[in-house]
């Protein structure tokens, strides 16, 4: 075998590693599709090169990478590594489209590995850093790297919840996926006491930790389509739904996800789907839109759409003096 060979099985040996907890030597072989003989040999390779990678001996043991007490040659030094980390920690909360969850996933990988005293470091820096404010909540970037192990490794998290109406509960959830719109970021999780899908806002929980507590996977369902109908519909006392005549992604352009869900319904029309904790706000928010538009439910809306509408033009035909 050459040497180009060899180089590429270790750097797969490495992802393989990286992408979950621990491993089997047999399910490393089979992935690499060499033997187990070679798999301890990769392995040694590795730690020559500076990752710790932890052999637990025994019928239920297998190969871990853990933390070091230096920082593995990714060809980065210390300064570059902070630098790195501290990067992937603001795009992880940016509204750059299709960056945030790839950073949170490189951030998890690199944090996995850094030593402390550098993890203290990105710390510094951060604390010291400040940003201009956006329309959203801001996230505590030690959250979204606790909740992206906790989705990755399959274990329980437990966390202070604020509802709605302020007060305060401890949650034991299982994770499956964080979802992050232009305003927010949610966790789709089981939970545990109530026993069913819920979405938690990451803004509204306090003291997450990470439990020892592994679980089994269960089915689940689209974890943005979920995310996205909790947010939109189930929170609100009305729920509406309106036929609109324009192309999907116009009526997406004006609509953020976090607010309405469209859905296409050929021949130029679509399906807005939306809620709110009042009437005249879901009229004003169909009419600003500026297509023609169907109520299909619920019927109360149509009254307020008409009583907006006498309001407005009373205004359009008002005199002055």
């Amino acid at each position: 075998m050459t040497v180009e060979a060899t180089t590429e099985r270790v750097l797969r040996l490495l992802g393989l590693l990286q992408s979950r907890p621990s491993w089997t030597a047999a399910e490393l072989a089979a992935e690499l599709r060499v033997t187990d003989r070679s798999v301890r040999r990769d392995v040694e390779r590795l730690r020559a090169l500076g990752y710790p990678v932890r052999a637990t001996p025994g019928v239920g043991g297998g190969y871990q990478l853990g933390a070091g007490t230096r920082l593995p040659p990714l060809l980065l030094d210390d300064d570059e590594a902070i630098a790195t980390a501290v990067s992937l920690r603001l795009a992880s909360g940016g509204t750059i489209a299709g960056t945030g969850e790839a950073a949170l996933r490189a951030l998890a990988k690199l944090d996995q590995v850094m030593p402390p005293r550098l993890r203290a470091e990105v710390r510094a820096v951060r604390s010291a850093t400040a940003t201009l404010p956006g329309p959203g909540a801001e996230i505590d970037a030690e959250l979204l790297t606790t909740l992206a192990r906790a989705c990755r490794d399959a274990v329980r998290v437990r966390f202070r919840y604020e509802a709605r109406g302020g007060a305060e509960h401890e949650r034991t959830v299982e994770p499956v996926r964080m979802v992050a719109t232009r305003r927010r970021w949610y966790l789709m999780a089981w939970d545990v006491a109530r026993d069913d899908w819920r979405t938690f806002r990451l803004d509204r929980m306090r003291a997450a930790e990470a439990t020892t507590w592994r679980f089994r996977p269960r089915e689940h369902p689209d974890p943005v389509a979920y995310v996205q109908q909790s947010v939109t519909e189930a929170p609100y006392p009305y729920s509406a739904r309106v036929r609109v005549r324009a192309e999907p992604e116009h009526v997406r352009r004006m609509v953020p996800p976090e607010v309405g869900r469209v859905t296409d319904e050929g021949d130029g029309w679509c399906l807005l789907a939306l809620g709110g904790d009042d009437l005249n706000w879901l009229a004003v928010n169909i009419a600003r839109l500026g297509f023609e538009a169907e109520v299909v439910e619920p019927p109360e809306l149509r009254d307020a759409i008409a009583a907006l509408a006498r309001r407005l033009t009373a205004m359009a035909e008002a005199r002055t003096g």
